[in-house]
């Protein structure tokens, strides 16, 4: 068939050439198409690597921020996973024993699946993702969750995450700590979509930081328990040593302080007395059982207090309702189970040279053994409270060391009065450093770096002159106790005030951490709070502006003045530069010097306001306005 625009045969002596569509353009279009494509492509990984590393870094922050805390952790953890990820819902599982917790969820999950959640205990299906994490101690990726086992055979878990919350492909990785499996995170998406090889590895990522969150706070909450136990004996120790031989607050402070530390409900201390026990102490009995202090009253045998008593050995039972003379019904036991509602039992013996001279005894009302830990710390209370009981004795045969404690109380007495003398004259930290010490060693010159801030009423002698003496009187009086409470709550020492002047010093003589810092806080809550008053002065009719400046440099500090009136100063370079700016800050202004910003730039908002010739400065200084506290990401 002959084609139109073409001849019906070749031409003799030419080559024949066929037609050719002309593509070039279309073809050129197409390159630059994928060109764009691959940059694109380029440039969206770009960005979730960088969105990776930002949520990896913030998380981290997180965990630093929160020491102690999981709940924080977990959330921003599961927050990100899932917006990084394109998931729709994601939890983190925690192992307790042989059972798993959901510790904690996204929030975006359809209603109906949170109800069912609710209802519902976490129950692993056989073949399900997280009995393939427990069973492997492997990442588990699930395409599609309708197709597993367990589904098909209507496990209540899955088909609840099917069927209410409409999730179909599953991903869920290990929390693995020395090869020990401790928890898992999952995240679900609603279609049928794999997650990424990035996505696993990020969410992986965060498996191994939730890991150190939970081991940080475990040792955390270990350090704490055992500040707490070593506080709360030192605290038993003091009351030993200042009872003179009154037993009734040394067993009060054990009980209180072993409930306290140990998370019981109520403790009891008894004393033998024969083959009976004599009930000396109790602290924070329930009100529907009263046992009565000193009533003398016989255990049973095989109860906790009679195994004690026959063994000479700590008693530990789990649930009271499971020991012999409860299940026998013995009315004192399952009465005192029923109306103090007591179910753990901790009943330790207090031996002296072998010999039982007593039971102390804590009680849960929850089913809950108590630690290794918290059981020595009774044993170790049970020990003391035998050594009062000695010491108790001796003092009461050996009358001469009532001559002692009578001139110990006289050199308290003298002591208490010459420092109720330095409270007078010196800031209360100084007062109370000196009395903590017991030497005047901190009133001696001495050379520190501080941090000086300086404030004072604008217009005030304007008013002063103006006004009642009352009114000004009235108007000090709300101005210092507003400063006076803020100064107060940061820690800053007040070297002096003078009328409307007021000069705080940090660092001295406790000292501080980020002296600059908390001193720029402080004046900007004082900026604040003296904002609200000056607003109240202005209706009055009253003009009063207020401004602060703040320096930071070495000082020399210690007592001034003459005998019976001496103040606390800080003299130096630093105190007059924090006292000229101040004068140089216009109403609501917080002058900083250079050294004060470099300090606090990383949190504090500034804008500069230019060089100042201070009177008794060299050269020119630079000065910045604070005018916030930076946001915290």
């Amino acid at each position: 068939m002959q084609r139109r625009g073409q001849s019906e045969r070749p031409v003799k002596g030419r080559r024949h050439r066929a037609i050719r569509p002309k593509p070039r353009k279309a073809l050129t279009a197409r390159h630059s198409d994928a060109n764009q494509e691959q940059l694109d492509q380029r440039t969206r990984e770009r960005d979730e690597a960088l969105d990776q590393v930002s949520a990896t870094s913030e998380i981290l922050k997180i965990i630093s921020k929160s020491p102690g805390e999981l709940e924080p952790v977990f959330d921003a953890m599961l927050e990100k996973a899932t917006r990084i990820c394109d998931a729709k819902f994601a939890t983190l599982y925690l192992r307790d024993g042989g059972t798993w917790r959901a510790v904690a969820t996204t929030r975006d999950a359809p209603p109906g699946y949170v109800e069912a959640r609710k209802r519902n205990l976490l129950q692993v299906s056989t073949g399900g993702p997280l009995q393939q994490v427990i069973d492997t101690k492997q990442v588990v990726h699930i395409a599609d969750l309708k197709k597993l086992r367990p589904y098909r055979e209507r496990h209540p878990t899955l088909v609840a995450a099917v069927e209410l919350g409409g999730f179909r492909t599953c991903l869920m990785v290990p929390m693995l700590r020395d090869d020990e499996l401790v928890g898992a995170i999952s995240i679900l998406r609603q279609e049928v979509r794999l997650f990424t090889d990035k996505q696993i590895n990020l969410l992986e990522n965060f498996a191994s930081q939730a890991v150190i969150a939970i081991e940080n706070t475990r040792l955390l909450n270990e350090l704490r328990e055992s500040l707490q136990q070593q506080t709360a004996t030192a605290d038993v120790l003091k009351v030993i040593s200042s009872s003179s031989g009154n037993l009734e607050p040394i067993f009060q402070a054990m009980l209180t302080n072993a409930t306290q530390i140990c998370r019981a409900r109520f403790g009891l201390l008894n004393l033998c007395e024969g083959d009976a026990l004599r009930r000396v102490a109790l602290h924070n009995a329930p009100p529907q059982y009263s046992p009565r202090r000193g009533e003398v009253f016989r255990p049973h045998p095989a109860g906790p207090l009679g195994q004690v008593i026959k063994t000479k050995q700590f008693v530990h039972i789990e649930d009271i309702r499971t020991c012999q003379p409860y299940l026998e019904g013995d009315r004192v036991v399952v009465g005192f189970a029923h109306l103090a509602g007591a179910r753990t039992v901790l009943a330790v013996p207090m031996l002296k040279e072998g010999a039982l001279v007593g039971v102390l005894s804590i009680y849960r009302q929850e089913v809950r053994p108590f630690t290794e830990k918290q059981i020595d710390l009774v044993r170790n209370f049970a020990t003391q409270a035998v050594i009062a009981i000695e010491n108790a004795r001796l003092l009461n045969d050996l009358n001469k060391l009532n001559q002692q404690l009578e001139q110990r109380v006289t050199d308290q007495v003298s002591e208490i009065e010459r420092m109720g003398k330095l409270r007078r004259f010196l800031p209360p930290q100084v007062a109370d450093l000196i009395v903590a010490s017991g030497t005047e060693k901190q009133l001696e010159s001495h050379r520190r770096e501080i941090t000086a801030l300086f404030c004072d009423l604008r217009g005030f002698t304007g008013f002063s002159e103006s006004s009642d003496p009352e009114d000004v009187m009235a108007l000090l009086r709300e101005y210092h106790a507003a400063i006076g409470e803020i100064i107060n709550k940061y820690g800053g020492t007040l070297e002096r005030y003078a009328g409307d002047g007021v000069m705080v010093v940090f660092n001295d003589p406790i000292p501080v951490d980020g002296p600059a810092l908390q001193a720029v806080r402080m004046a900007i809550e004082m900026r604040a709070a003296i904002g609200e008053l000056i607003e109240k002065w202005r209706k009055l009719g009253h003009d009063i502006g207020f401004g602060i400046g703040i320096a930071h440099g070495f000082a020399t500090l210690g007592t001034i003045g003459f005998e019976g009136r001496f103040d606390y100063a800080a003299i130096g370079t630093v105190s007059n530069v924090a006292s000229r700016l101040c004068d140089e800050a216009k109403p609501g202004q917080i002058l900083i010097s250079p050294r004060v910003l470099m300090a606090v730039e990383k949190d504090i908002m500034v804008e500069p306001v230019g060089d100042f010739a201070l009177k008794g400065i060299r050269r020119p200084l630079t000065a910045y306005n604070v005018l916030g506290t930076k946001a915290v990401n």
